[in-house]
């Protein structure tokens, strides 16, 4: 076993390595690959590294935010490449945007570190929901699943925003969308009035990827749910039912041969060509276990040790942890000591992506100070919110 100390000081080089990349000396997505910088890679890095309280990537992120800014549209949109303001179309990276501003705010004490491109990206959240009702909706393959149809009202997306409604002080559209998070079915009319859909479910102890109207996907998002879990939208006994399935699920993925490793995949169950949400470019991209369609992240498995630590379940998170900081070390090329790999397909637990990924090494950094402190920063007792 390398010791854990190793393996953060790995995580570290692997962030510092990353920091200056050939696209205007903006910091590089992976050490290997994608030498662009990806806004949403860098803002969800964010969490690690200020953690890491290292100057130098400190430095490194508040200019990646200047850069955001200047390149942000008239509407308050934030571009997916920080230095392509033409890239555009993401649904995540902006609310990313702000909740990495937040938290770089809170650590540095710069209150009021760029207001302006904060208030118009809060003003364009507001308008991205289509019928006014708080939600936000999105279009297929506009997140972080650029190779997985995720339409209509998605819970990974409006966790975001939700979080970016506690972080500035929303407390209202805040309250609204905790409970149109939590309500359960489709839109129907009852009592002459139109009950809006919501994201839980009626008979699962999860949230939805997705819905819209009468549509819904009941596929279970690891990400969403754990960021659902993390920022208190989900209750505390709702929480430890939504880790119940999940270690329960994946038991039973391990023994029918779809799970090599005891760390959940991005997605449960696997999409497969006869199912009526298969699209015939996964079979080049987006194959059962592989990709988006259920592959092993360590970023989001960063995210689900930090919602097990909220859940009080430290012991599983500490058993997480040590399992990821296994994953962590393999390579794809096989030439580095500490891989800090992409993804891992799901039932063999191969390194599939690009080595040196900014956010596998950021979110480990965070997932280590969670576990050691048995607590998760930037983020206390928001379950405290009423409504």
């Amino acid at each position: 076993m390398v010791a854990i100390e190793d393996l953060k000081r790995a995580a570290l080089e692997v962030l510092l390595h990353n920091l200056k990349g050939p696209y205007q000396g903006l910091p590089r997505t992976a050490g290997w690959g994608y030498p662009e910088p990806y806004t949403r890679d860098w803002m969800i890095a964010a969490l690690g590294i200020l953690v890491t309280e290292n100057e130098e990537l400190i430095a490194a992120l508040r200019r990646l935010f200047i850069t955001l800014a200047r390149h942000q549209t008239g509407l308050g949109h934030i571009p997916s490449l920080a230095h392509d303001p033409a890239d555009r179309g993401a649904s995540d990276t902006t609310p990313l945007f702000l909740i990495a501003i937040a938290l770089y705010r809170s650590v540095t004490g710069e209150t009021d570190f760029l207001e302006e491109a904060v208030q118009k990206a809060l003003t364009w959240l507001d308008y991205q929901s289509p019928d006014d009702c708080g939600l936000v909706a999105q279009q297929p393959t506009s997140d972080w699943r650029d190779e997985q149809w995720v339409l209509g009202y998605g819970l990974y997306v409006n966790t975001l925003v939700y979080a970016c409604a506690r972080l500035f002080g929303q407390d209202e559209r805040a309250r609204s969308l905790k409970a149109l998070i939590n309500q359960a079915g489709i839109r129907h009319v009852e009592g002459g009035q139109v009950i809006h859909e919501g994201l839980a479910l009626e008979d699962k102890p999860y949230y939805a990827l997705w819905v819209y109207k009468v549509h819904t996907s009941e596929r279970f998002d690891l990400l969403g749910n754990s960021l659902a879990i993390l920022f208190g939208l989900a209750s505390p006994n709702k929480s430890n039912e939504i880790i119940t399935w999940v270690e329960a699920a994946c038991e039973q993925m391990q023994t029918s041969g779809d799970l090599a490793c005891a760390l959940p995949p991005c997605l449960i169950p696997f999409i497969h060509p006869q199912d009526d949400d298969w699209r015939p470019r996964y079979q080049q991209f987006n194959r059962p276990g592989e990709y988006h369609n259920g592959g092993i992240w360590p970023f989001i498995v960063g995210f689900y040790i930090a919602a097990l630590v909220v859940a009080g379940q430290t012991e599983l998170a500490r058993q997480k942890f040590s399992i990821l900081s296994e994953l962590v070390q393999a390579s794809r090329s096989n030439q580095w000591i500490f891989g800090f790999n992409e993804w891992f397909r799901a039932q063999d637990a191969e390194a599939c992506g690009q080595d040196w990924q900014t956010w596998s090494a950021a979110m480990y950094l965070f997932a280590a100070t969670c576990v050691k402190k048995n607590k998760v920063p930037f983020f206390p007792e928001w379950n405290q919110l009423s409504g």
